[in-house]
C-alpha cells in the first residue's frame, strides 16, 4: 500500500475494523494464480462481446468459479472479518486493459447491495501486479465506520465501469490509500468502504478477480434487488446464486447452493 499503510503490529481483525480494508498474509500460491489466468483468458476469449474490464456474476456463466471462491487463504481471510458461515453471492472480473481499460468511479458498495443486515464483504485478487500507474484499487480508509452511505448520483457514462458514483470533489486526495499487490495477492474490504480505480493509462494489463461473500447469518434479500432497480437503476442482481462455502446457512432463511450443487 502506499499513503498510509497500517501498521504490522495491528491484528488483521483490528485492522479492518479500523481501516475498512486488509491485505490478506497469505496470498494465492504462483501455480494457483497461473490455473486462473488460463481460466480467465479462455473464458474472455470464448466471450468476445463482453468487455473485460468489468465483467460481473461469473458464476452465471460457469459454476466452476465457484471452486476458486472456496480457495481456502480466501475463506480464512473472509472468516477472520465475518465469521465461519461464509454464503458466497457475487464475483467478477476487473481485467483493464493496457492503454485504455476504464475507471471505476468513487462509491461504496453498500449503496446498491440487498443484503439485510448489510455486513457483506469484498476480496479483491490480484492476478497481475496491480499498481498505481495500471490503476490499482483506492480507498478511502475508515469510510466505512459510519455506517453510512453518502450521497450517489447515477453517471452511465462509457468512461467508467459502474453507473453509481459519488462526486471526486467530496474526495481528499490526501487522504487516498493506493493498494499495491503483487500476483496472488489480495485484499478484503467493506461494503461501506470508499473506494475506486483509476483507468489504466500504462503499457501494463491489470487483472483482477473479486468474490463477494456475506456472513450466513445475513439475509439476500431478493424483492429488495427488484426494488433497487427501479429506484437507483442499477443492474438486477435479484438472480444470483447463493452459494454456501462454509459452514452453515445460520439464517435459514437464503435459498442456497450446498458444497454438493444442491440447492436448499
Amino acid at each position: 500500500m502506499k499513503k498510509g499503510s497500517t501498521e504490522v503490529s495491528a491484528t488483521p481483525s483490528a485492522r479492518f475494523e479500523r481501516d475498512g480494508i486488509v491485505i490478506a498474509a497469505q496470498s494465492l500460491s504462483s501455480v494457483t494464480v497461473a490455473k486462473i489466468l488460463a481460466k480467465m483468458e479462455a473464458f474472455l476469449a470464448a466471450r468476445p462481446e463482453l468487455s473485460s474490464d468489468y465483467v460481473p456474476d461469473l458464476v452465471a456463466y460457469d459454476r466452476s468459479w465457484v471452486d476458486i471462491a472456496r480457495e481456502p487463504a480466501l475463506l480464512d481471510a473472509v472468516a477472520s472479518v465475518i465469521g465461519e458461515d461464509i454464503i458466497l453471492w457475487g464475483s467478477a472480473l476487473f481485467c483493464k486493459t493496457s492503454h485504455g481499460g476504464r475507471a471505476t468511479p468513487w462509491h461504496q458498495d453498500a449503496q446498491y447491495w440487498p443484503i439485510r443486515p448489510l455486513q457483506t464483504v469484498t476480496t479483491w485478487v490480484a492476478l497481475d501486479a496491480a499498481s498505481v500507474e495500471n490503476g490499482c484499487l483506492r480507498v478511502l480508509p475508515g469510510s466505512h465506520r459510519s455506517r453510512e452511505i453518502y450521497a450517489h448520483h447515477r453517471d452511465d457514462s462509457e468512461a467508467i465501469v459502474l453507473n453509481q458514483a459519488m462526486a471526486s470533489s467530496d474526495i481528499a486526495e490526501s487522504d487516498v490509500l493506493d493498494v499495491e499487490l503483487s500476483p496472488g495477492q489480495f485484499s478484503v474490504h467493506d461494503a461501506f468502504l470508499v473506494h475506486g480505480a483509476n483507468a489504466n493509462r500504462s503499457p501494463h494489463r491489470r487483472a483482477g478477480l473479486t468474490f463477494r461473500y456475506m456472513p450466513a447469518s445475513s439475509v439476500y434479500d431478493r424483492d429488495l434487488a427488484r426494488r433497487q432497480v427501479e429506484e437507483l437503476g442499477v443492474v438486477d442482481v435479484s438472480q444470483r446464486e447463493l452459494h454456501l462455502v462454509r459452514g452453515r446457512d445460520v439464517s435459514g432463511r437464503n435459498d442456497v447452493y450446498q458444497t454438493d450443487n444442491t440447492r436448499t
